[in-house]
Formats: structure tokens, sequence, C-alpha cells
């Protein structure tokens, strides 16, 4: 690293179809927002000559339209792919999104990619929800890389940043995590901000020069060697002791110098094993300028440090009725396994899938099967279906270039894939297979919607089930309860942007409306009830007279009829009907217009017509009787509630817990899950956590995460139940 020649920037370029395994690299960009993440693609696919200046490609179009703020914030909140060359290997760039609404999208770069480049940024810092990414990381033993941005900014100071990343991502070996250059400032402006413009290699001990806009490389000063001594020597133990070798440390501390060729092959082989952790500088292209300040350097980490994609662990592989497959790993010639990333509609295209390619080789106009398990409580239907490629292509912002074929351990963009979604396994016709899905979030933010018009409502159906296809961590949820449309969304900005495609790319206008828990009403004690329902018209009228009693039950207990009549007042064959009046009375309501639960219904008299009496009548008299027994009782209105957890860091414990008290939770046990964290539990009302998932973001500083199941319905306070009631119409 470090030490290469590398040819003219415009002689690499965009990536085309890579034919083994080894020349791929894969690598998501992980951080926060305004990290610099997709300057940071840009500046790369600069210097690997992708693009002949910022935002521009080779033959004069536009790079994902990089010069068009639309598109930016439309990048901003989705997963994108650049593919580039570099040195022979075909790198496939997966930006991220860095707004925790779109952990979906990250989620499914960290599926695609081989490797994580954690973008941090010099005057921001590293905030709370890129170390959870980077504990899920450390999981599953990604290697990672860490790039300190915005070094131009005033307060930037890499050295401190280096700190605090050894800090937050170090854990117990924060040698771990240790510089690989050193950022070199130019002449103090006036404003007393000296520029960076070049980087000190600790190992190679040469200097790289940007200042002109090309990398150059020179001998370092005297000054300048002894700069970086200090950090060099620690770099060196470092790699050191990630060694295979074993007598290498004792050979260093004896005074022996160890080649340099040897402390690249075991840092590149730490990094790929995920053991040790470079950190990078980096800072983009000025104007006119062919390279940015420290992408050579990126560059040759990605593809000398990072792992192939045959270093890759083969995934969990089943046929679809549950058998277990052995696949070997990223096998060119093995039988076809790829998962679909991302799915996105485009108006002229179609349906376009993003497909990482595990084992075999994708080829245009292939017949492949597509399996979908496992989402089902999302709105994603089990299916097996066969369906034909349309052509396979790299994509490059707007730009779509052909490709013959894709390899295992590559990417590529699919067409016509109108049954595919999210997630999703493709395979042989003849050999179906099926991928374990990776974990999603939860979604926990309701966005309860209706149509606007006729018009819309004839859309709507059909619109949602392509926004869900494409999002998987979005669940549809059509409430039988409270007869309304809900879309579940991980936090605000999420629900804007399923408010925008429906808008826009599907054209539904629809209207949010406030979200309603489905209360119940129980009787707080015994009472009784007496249905009359007699009339008289010519012909045959309507007798049927019925007294019932009501007692509440248990939680839980639903509604229990029993008959108790004597002597055969009300007919055997009228009881069923007396029965069926009280449960669609009950359904309706008889208080404030919830479904009455928990009671038992005791039917103890009532009198019969021999020629009025009928089914209908006894179905009204059973209701009235219910209603009367209404009236006369206290009615107590039921709320749901849920069961929370929420995982916490131990300085924010306080505030989530007084938080959920003000909710009128209880607190049912805390403990301790490791890592500086608590494990929070409590019993909330669900009528107070609608918008838990944006409030505890922000108590949190984005550092704690909940789930939420129902527990049980239960009475809710005297005063919060009349607020409702004077509320509800004809109540």
């Amino acid at each position: 690293m470090g030490d290469k020649a590398h040819a003219h920037p415009g002689a690499a370029g965009r990536a085309t179809a890579a034919d083994h395994p080894a020349s791929v690299r894969n690598v998501v960009l992980v951080g926060h927002s305004g990290s610099g993440k997709t300057t940071l693609v840009e500046a790369l696919a600069l210097t690997a000559g992708a693009v002949n200046r910022a935002g521009r490609v080779e033959d004069g179009g536009t790079v994902s339209d990089y010069d068009e703020i639309e598109h930016r914030q439309q990048r901003s909140v989705q997963l994108s792919l650049v593919p580039v060359d570099w040195d022979g290997y075909k790198i496939n760039i997966l930006d991220t999104p860095g707004y925790a609404d779109f952990v979906g999208e990250l989620r499914a770069g960290l599926r695609a990619a081989d490797a994580a480049l954690f973008v941090v940024s010099a005057s921001d810092g590293v905030d709370g929800s890129t170390r959870m990414v980077w504990e899920e990381c450390a999981a599953v033993g990604m290697p990672r890389a860490i790039v300190v941005t915005h070094l131009e900014s005033a307060r930037a100071d890499f050295e401190e940043m280096t700190r605090i990343c050894a800090e937050a991502f170090g854990g117990d070996d924060p040698d771990a995590v240790l510089p690989l250059y050193l950022p070199l400032r130019g002449p103090e402006a006036p404003d007393g901000h000296a520029p960076v413009t070049g980087l000190i290699g600790l190992l190679t001990q040469r200097l790289f020069d940007y200042a002109s806009g090309e990398r150059k490389e020179a001998e370092p000063g005297p000054e300048q060697r002894q700069l970086i001594e200090d950090s060099r020597n620690r770099l060196i133990e470092g790699i050191i002791a990630e060694s295979e070798d074993e007598t290498l440390m004792d050979r260093y501390l004896g005074g022996e110098e160890i080649d340099l060729k040897t402390l690249v092959q075991d840092l590149e082989r730490a990094v790929a094993r995920g053991t040790f952790f470079p950190v990078l500088a980096a800072a983009p292209a000025a104007e006119g300028a062919r390279q940015g300040l420290g992408t050579v350097e990126l560059l040759e980490l990605v593809t000398g440090g990072f792992p192939t994609p045959l270093e890759r662990p083969a995934p969990s592989v089943t046929t679809p009725d549950g058998t277990a497959r052995a696949v070997e790993a990223c096998d060119p010639d093995g039988p076809l396994l790829a998962e679909v990333v991302k799915t996105a509609s485009d108006p002229y295209v179609g349906r376009v899938s993003l497909v990482r390619v595990f084992s075999g080789t994708l080829r245009p106009d292939a017949t492949v099967h597509v399996s979908g398990h496992g989402l089902t409580d999302r709105g994603h239907e089990d299916h097996d279906v066969d369906e034909r490629i349309g052509t396979l292509s790299a994509p490059f912002g707007k730009q779509q270039r052909a490709l013959t074929h894709c390899i295992a351990g590559d990417l590529a963009s699919v067409a016509k894939l109108n049954r595919a979604e999210t997630g999703d396994t493709l395979s042989a016709k003849d050999d179906p297979l099926l991928m374990e899905p990776w974990r999603m979030p939860d979604p926990l933010l309701p966005l309860a919607i209706e149509a606007h018009s006729k018009a819309d409502e004839d859309k709507l159906s059909q619109g949602l089930g392509r926004l869900v296809a494409e999002d998987p961590t979005m669940r549809l949820e059509q409430n039988p309860a409270t007869h309304q449309v809900v879309l579940w969304c991980l936090g605000e900005a999420h629900a804007d942007v399923a408010l925008e495609r429906l808008r826009n790319r599907y054209g539904v206008q629809v209207d949010v409306v406030p979200h309603k828990v489905s209360l119940r009403e129980t009787f707080a004690g015994t009472s009784s009830g007496r249905g009359r329902h007699v009339k008289q018209s010519g012909g045959h009228g309507q007798f049927a007279i019925c007294e019932i009693e009501v007692e509440p039950l248990p939680n839980g207990s639903g509604i229990e009829f029993v008959d108790k009549v004597i002597g055969g007042a009300v007919p055997r064959q009228f009881i069923p009907s007396v029965e069926k009046g009280v449960r669609a009375q009950a359904a309706r309501g008889v208080a404030a217009g919830y479904p009455l639960i928990d009671v038992r219904v005791t039917l103890r008299d009532g009198k019969a017509h021999s020629v009025d009496s009928s089914d209908a009548a006894f179905q009204t008299a059973g209701a009235l009787a219910l209603r009367e027994a209404a009236a006369d009782a206290r009615i107590h209105l039921l709320e749901p509630v849920a069961e929370v957890s929420v995982l916490v860091g131990d300085d924010y414990v306080g505030a989530v817990m007084s938080d959920l008290s003000g909710r009128r939770g209880r607190v049912v046990g805390t403990e301790q899950a490791g890592g500086g964290r608590t494990l929070v539990r409590a019993e909330v009302p669900e009528i107070e956590i609608g918008r838990y998932a944006v409030d505890l973001r922000s108590i949190s500083h984005g550092t704690a995460r909940f789930d939420r199941h129902y527990a049980r319905h239960e009475p809710m306070p005297q005063q919060i139940a009349e607020r409702i009631r004077e509320r509800t119409p004809d109540s």
C-alpha cells in the first residue's frame, strides 16, 4: 500500500464484467448523514478515471446526476452502486444513506459487500448509530477500515479524530485502530488555517503531495521523518501483534529492521481477517484537479487489504421446502445462487433489481427461479415463480452499461424481474434454492393513510404493493379492528419518502389521518337488561322479549354466552338468535363504539309469540337487552398495553426511564446488556407510544433501539376515557 505505480487515471474507468472473483472487491461506505460518503464516492470515481471531472462521466453524461440537487437528495435515502476499475480490479462501491430511517438500505449494502469503509467527519466525530453498525460488522467478522473526511474544516484535527476512533471502535484493543498515513498541511492561509496538501506514509516513509491536483511522490525531509517516528513505531508494533509469525515481535524488539514487504503483507492479512482497522484520510479534488487527497491510498487499501469474494463464507442455503443445501462459496461454475439486495421502479424500464451473485454465473435472457419467503408479516407473500430476466448492466447514475454476464462475487442490475422483491433469491429454474434473509429492523412508526379520491382509491392497492416490494423495512397493515390502512415506517423521514413515492412514482395521492389503537369496552360489574321488541303492523308482527344478566370475566376471556332459560320461556330455536344479536351488539360496542370483550352474558328469561316471534325479532331483542344492561352499568374503556424493551446506553438510562413513566409506563425490570448498555423492560399503553420511534431517537441521540409486543388490554384512566367518549359521535 502506497508503493505502487499507477496508470493515468483516464486509463482505468468504469467497470465492465469481471471474469474471476479474485479480481472483484465489494465495499460498502458507512457513516452518519453529512459525513461525506457521497462526496468520497465521487472523488474515488474521479481518481479511478470513471469521470473526467467531479460529476461527469467520460462521454459527457452524468454520474447519478451528482450535479443535480434533487438527485443528491434521492441518493441520500437509498443504496446506490458505483462500479469502477482500478489496477485490474473491479471495485463495486456501495454508498449507503446516513439517516437512521434508512437503515434497511444500509443493511442491504452490508449484505452485498465483503468489507466496510466507515466514513467519519473530522469536525463531527463518531455518532451512536455509527458505533452500532460497527458492532454489527464486528459480530459477523466483516473487515473494516476508517476514513476521516472534512479535513478542510477549521476544527479538523486528524490526530484527535484517530484517538476518538480508537476509543469508539477499538474495544479492548485500541492498538487495532491506527493510522496508515498522517496528513501534511501547507502554508497557513490569511485566516490562520493551514490546508491539508498531502500525506506521509508511515510504513513507506514516503511523502505523497496532492497540492498540484495530482498525486506526486517525494522523499520526506528530516523534520517530517521525526514527525512520524512515534506513530510509525506504534503502527509497526500493531501490525506485528497481528502477524501469524510469532517470532516477529521478538526480532523487532531486539532491534531488527523488519522488511517493508513483510509488514505490508501482514497488514493486508490482518485487515482482510477483520482484526486490524486502519485509519486513512481523504478530501475531494479541487476544481480542475484529477485526484482527491487520499483517494489513491484508499483504492490501494481496497484492492490490497480488503478480502476477495472468495474469502466470504457461503451463505446459509436451503431448498424452498426447507431442506438444507451445501453450496460452495463463490464458484462461477457452481449452481446459480443470487440475491436481490435492492429493488427500484424506473418509469421507462420498469422494475430494476440490484443483484449480488454468490454462486454460479448470471446471464441475460436466462430463465431463473425467484423464491421469496419469510416476510409475510410485512406484506410480502411467499412465492416461487420462474421469470425470464432482461438485460444485465452495471449501473452508473442514469446510465446502464450492458454486461455480458455477472459471475459469483460480482453485482449487476437486472431488468424485467417483475415478481422479484428485495431479499428474494434467484436460482436455476431446475434447481431452486433459498437464502436465509438478512435481519431487517422492525418498523415501529405507524402512518395511517386514506385515498384522497375515488381515482386514488382504485390505484392505492397496487401502489402500496409496489412500495413494500421495494422496501422490506416497511410493513403494510390492513387493521381489521380499526379498519385503517397503516404503513409502519422506521421514522418520519422514511414516512415522508413513502408518501412522496406514492405520489410521484405511482400517481397515488393519499391523506394522512390520525392512527387509531384498538380500544375495547367491558363491564366493570354485574348488570342486567331486558330487551323488548314488539311491533304490530298488518300481517305478521314482531314479538321477542329476553332478559339477560352480564358479568365481567378475566382478561382474555372474550364473550361467553350461557343459556339458563327455564320452562321454555324462549323457544329452543330462538336461543341462538338471542346469542347472535348479543354478539353483533358487542362487536359494535355499548358505550363509545368499541368492541365489548371479557363478559359472560346469561339468558335468564323471555317471552315469545306463536305467530309473531322470529329469528330476526330475537336478534333485535338480544341487542336491545345488552344495550339496556350497559346503560345501567359502569363501562370500562380498555386500551392495549405493549411490552416494550429498550436497549440503551448507560448514559441515557435515566432519561429513558423518566420518559417511559411520563407515558404512563411501568418499568418492570432492567438488566445489563454488555458494552455499556442496559436493557429496560416496561409496560406502556400503546396510545402513548405512537411516536416513540422518533422520540427515543431524540432522547438517546440515536443510540437506543426498542421493540414492542402486545401484552393485553386493561382499563384506561377515567379522565382519559372521558375525553375519548366526548370525541366519539353518539357515544
